[in-house]
C-alpha cells in the first residue's frame, strides 16, 4: 500500500468535517453537511471547488458527465456520505473519479456514523 500524499491538507479537511460533525450530529442528507462543510472550508481559508463537473471520456468520446462533491485545492477529492454503512462500491467511485480528474488522494466522509467516519483513498490502493 502506498501512502496517502498531502498529509496537511487531508488533515485540515478533517478537523473541518469533525467540527461539522459535532455540531451537527448524524441524521441529515448530504446536501445539508456539504453546505455545512463549504462553509468551515472558507472559513480556514482553504480553496475548493464545490460540484465540480467533471466529463469523462471512452475512447476520445464523453460519454457522461460527474459531479464531485468537493475538490479541494485542485488536489484532493472529498466525497461525502450520509449512510448507514461504507460500501466498496464507494471506494471504487472515488478512484474512478480520482483517475478523470488526475489526483492521487482522497477522503470519503460519512455522516451518518458516530463518530465521523473517515476513509482515505489513493488511486492506486486499497482503502484504510
Amino acid at each position: 500500500m502506498s501512502e496517502l500524499g498531502n498529509k496537511e491538507l487531508s488533515a485540515r479537511v478533517i478537523e473541518a468535517a469533525i467540527k461539522v460533525h459535532r455540531v451537527l450530529g448524524p441524521g441529515f442528507i448530504e446536501s445539508v453537511y456539504e453546505n455545512a462543510l463549504s462553509h468551515e472550508l472558507r472559513q480556514r481559508g482553504i480553496a475548493f471547488e464545490r460540484q465540480k463537473a467533471v466529463k469523462l471520456f471512452y475512447d476520445g468520446v464523453e460519454v457522461g458527465e460527474h459531479r464531485l462533491d468537493l475538490l479541494v485545492e485542485g488536489q484532493l477529492l472529498v466525497e461525502l456520505k450520509a449512510v448507514k454503512a461504507m460500501e466498496d462500491i464507494f471506494f471504487a467511485v472515488g478512484r474512478s473519479y480520482m483517475k478523470a480528474i488526475d489526483v492521487q488522494d482522497g477522503l470519503l466522509l460519512n455522516f451518518a456514523s458516530m463518530p465521523l467516519t473517515v476513509r482515505r483513498i489513493g488511486r492506486e490502493w486499497n482503502h484504510t
